[in-house]
């Protein structure tokens, strides 16, 4: 029996002006149809997208399936639920790999998460610093994963001096009040398609608080689909769906929002 096909939904209407800032697609979600979905991401107004490579090896492996696409460019980190794998070894691999591929624009995405218990918090903070201190050496930017680990966060990237470093906190799914203590410490922030879920009210009263000019947004892909996709795999035409709920948070024209993040985008990665 054949597999059933994904409804499809026509995203709003938009300028060919958005950035996708953060989508994993090089991994199994997408082998079969990664030329479809880059083709769907153009036609919904996405003009830039922002791959990340969670290794060295990764990169290494898959960096060639976007080789035809400039249009893509990469972040590398090693992610915090993998700092227990991690030798110096691996974080000279990741040193070379900056190196050598200028499509990579900002290191991430890097930090704590306590919310997965396989990675002692101990282990995640030693590999965090090293990889601020790796991100500095390049005047590099940074893209933080942080999940249930806020207060830790916040304090090694205060110790580290990345306070008013450029720093994108990345999948942002918190209050006003965390909006405003990442602000004060001059960064971006980055929304998700969950500010489109009907009980996510505080991450939308949040959205309408950030600056225009902090404001971006991302898919996560294959994670987090928007309204009408929650559920399902996600894929950066849904962006439409997240700018639509943003701009209507925040009482302004989606078109206007959608280039002004793109522009926060291009410039905060230096595209």
């Amino acid at each position: 029996m054949s597999k059933k096909k994904q409804p499809w939904f026509p995203p709003p209407a938009l300028p060919c002006t958005g950035v996708e800032s953060h989508a994993h697609l090089d991994g199994k979600h997408f082998l079969n149809d990664l030329e479809e979905v880059l083709a769907r991401a153009r036609a919904a107004g996405v003009s830039q997208i922002g791959q990340i490579f969670l290794s060295p090896a990764a990169w290494a492996k898959h960096r060639e399936r976007f080789a035809a696409h400039p249009e893509v460019f990469f972040l590398m980190g090693i992610h915090p639920t993998d700092a227990h794998e991690f030798t110096p070894d691996i974080l000279d691999a990741v040193r070379e790999t900056l190196r050598l591929d200028s499509r990579i624009k900002a290191v991430g995405e890097i930090g704590l998460d306590y919310y997965w218990k396989e990675c002692p918090p101990a282990t995640q903070k030693v590999f965090f610093a090293d990889q601020l201190k790796m991100a500095r050496e390049f005047h590099m930017p940074v893209v933080i994963h942080c999940r249930d680990a806020e207060e830790d966060t916040l304090a090694i990237l205060k110790e580290e001096g990345l306070y008013g470093y450029p720093l994108l906190w990345h999948c942002f799914g918190g209050d006003r009040e965390l909006a405003g203590r990442i602000l004060d410490a001059g960064w971006h922030i980055s929304v998700p398609g969950t500010v489109t879920f009907p009980s996510n009210t505080a991450l939308r009263e949040a959205v309408a608080f950030i600056p225009e000019d902090r404001l971006l947004v991302e898919t996560d892909c294959p994670y987090l689909a928007p309204v009408p996709y929650r559920g399902k795999r996600n894929e950066p035409s849904y962006l439409g769906y997240t700018i639509q709920a943003i701009a209507e948070a925040r009482k302004e024209p989606v078109d206007a929002l959608w280039t002004r993040c793109g522009d926060n985008a291009r410039r905060f990665f230096g595209l």
